[in-house]
């Protein structure tokens, strides 16, 4: 990677991948667009152990690794993680990628169905393809936001879905960052742009939309190497007219910063 300014708009792991950019001689910009805000209810927590007691669910879905030892975290808290352990001993358990996975066994859980890469909703769907969920309770473990897709396919193979947010996703306190990225986006200063979620691509148009400066974001965006860590991601940036030059394939941050250095050298 010849010395070019790499835009990045990670929060827990920008550091790393900042790390990575310039071990490939880029110049890394840290514009962090993403803060995971601690969203557990412990009370609603334990009544929905104590429901789940009774209205057993047919599956359980995690999402994240950040949220599973969440949940679990609060479950200890109340001393309820046996019974935690005991109901997703009964059902079909789901998880979405290596990071539940890894959450999921170090609290001795044991994994029935696993997403297939890239871990999108369509391989989490899919590997419930086989399973009848009509009139059966399924607890999603809720990453940021609901999702949206998810939910809906659920509902409509007839199943009830229970929720359990555990963090939300929000901006970073200090936005400074960002309005240095928009303001180095409209001077040209950008070569690359790398994305690593889909709630980033939000968070970053509605700053814009709120500073009064989102006209133009998407073209300015465009003059860049946009770089996507994934088809959820490379989702999101479409919806506001990003054009993605490259996605990872794995959706990982190795292969997304080896597929950046390739575009870029």
């Amino acid at each position: 990677m010849k010395p070019k300014t790499v835009a990045i708009l990670e929060s827990r792991l920008g550091d790393q991948l900042a790390e990575l950019v310039e071990k490939h001689g880029g110049r890394a910009m840290l514009a962090p667009a993403l803060a995971e805000v601690p969203d557990v209810d412990s009370a609603a927590i334990a009544r929905l152990v104590g429901e789940l007691e009774s209205h057993p669910p047919k599956a359980a879905i995690f999402q994240t690794g950040v949220g599973t030892q969440a949940l679990f975290a609060a479950t200890d808290s109340l001393g309820l993680t046996r019974k935690l352990q005991e109901l997703l001993a009964r059902c079909v358990v789901v998880a979405r990628g290596p990071k539940p996975t890894s959450a999921l066994r170090s609290r001795e859980v044991r994994i029935d169905r696993s997403a297939k890469e890239p871990y999108t909703t369509v391989e989490v769907l899919a590997s419930l393809r086989d399973t009848s969920l009509r009139g059966e309770r399924v607890v999603v473990q809720r990453y940021g936001e609901t999702n949206v897709v998810l939910d809906g396919a659920l509902r409509a193979k007839g199943a009830e879905v229970v929720e359990i947010p555990t963090y939300r996703w929000a901006l970073p306190e200090d936005t400074a960052p960002l309005v240095q990225l928009i303001d180095a986006l409209e001077r040209k200063q950008v070569d690359a742009t790398v994305f690593t979620s889909a709630s980033q691509a939000h968070n970053l148009f509605a700053l814009a939309e709120k500073l009064g400066r989102r006209g133009g974001l998407a073209d300015n965006l465009n003059r860049t190497l946009v770089a996507s860590i994934g088809p959820v991601c490379s989702a999101a940036l479409k919806e506001h007219g990003v054009k993605i030059a490259l996605e990872a394939s794995p959706p990982k941050l190795g292969p997304l910063v080896a597929a950046l250095d390739r575009a870029l050298s």
